[in-house]
């Protein structure tokens, strides 16, 4: 009897049916963050929209949060439709990334309330970059360790892929940086992934 018995063997649809679950989690969780306040019912619309002006970073932070986690659930199933087994140390890679995705709505929540401080933004990017990071070890563990995906996929396609993947950490390393100069134009440099990523597509389209 070998140890390999023992190892448990999960199916890849149960592994993204599960990530599912725990990217739902993690967007609900960073939208209980955000804090209503108790308004009188004798409040004038003047006052109203004042307070909701007042209000009007939490919702920014918010969205650009949620844009986050749903890039990382788009490049998640964009990993994972085309592997086609599992491997116990992949599991274990992938139940560490889904922890992190829900540190990113604690961490979220720390950025709503606390935006002025830099130190909230640096955890937030620090999070963001370690999550990205063990995204793109999975792809590479997938692919070039285990070779657990479709065997006719183009060279072109993963390259794109890891690169893809890799850009997400290199734009919030770099917006770390720039939020010791400005911390309002870091938060907006993250808004660079989306021409660098369709960059990376048109590069490495076939």
């Amino acid at each position: 009897m070998t140890a390999r018995i023992f190892t448990p063997n999960i199916k890849v649809e149960h592994i993204i049916s599960f990530s599912d679950a725990v990217f739902a989690f993690a967007i609900t969780l960073m939208a209980l963050s955000i804090d209503i306040p108790d308004l009188p019912i004798d409040l004038s619309q003047s006052h109203l929209l004042e307070r909701q002006n007042n209000m009007y970073p939490r919702f920014e932070d918010y969205i650009i949060s949620f844009a986050v986690i749903a890039i990382f659930w788009v490049s998640y199933h964009q990993v994972f439709n085309h592997i086609k087994g599992s491997h116990i140390s992949m599991v274990y890679l992938n139940l560490l990334f889904l922890l992190l995705i829900t540190l990113l709505s604690l961490t979220t929540s720390f950025v709503i309330n606390y935006a002025s401080y830099q130190i909230s933004y640096t955890i937030y990017c620090i999070v963001v970059i370690m999550t990205s990071a063990l995204l793109v070890m999975i792809s590479w563990y997938a692919t070039k360790r285990h070779r657990l995906v479709d065997k006719n996929m183009h060279p072109l396609f993963i390259k794109g892929t890891f690169f893809n993947l890799l850009s997400v950490p290199i734009i919030f390393g770099l917006s770390i940086v720039i939020s010791f100069v400005d911390l309002d134009i870091a938060q907006y440099f993250w808004l660079s992934i989306i021409p660098l990523n369709i960059l990376i597509r048109y590069k490495y389209k076939h």
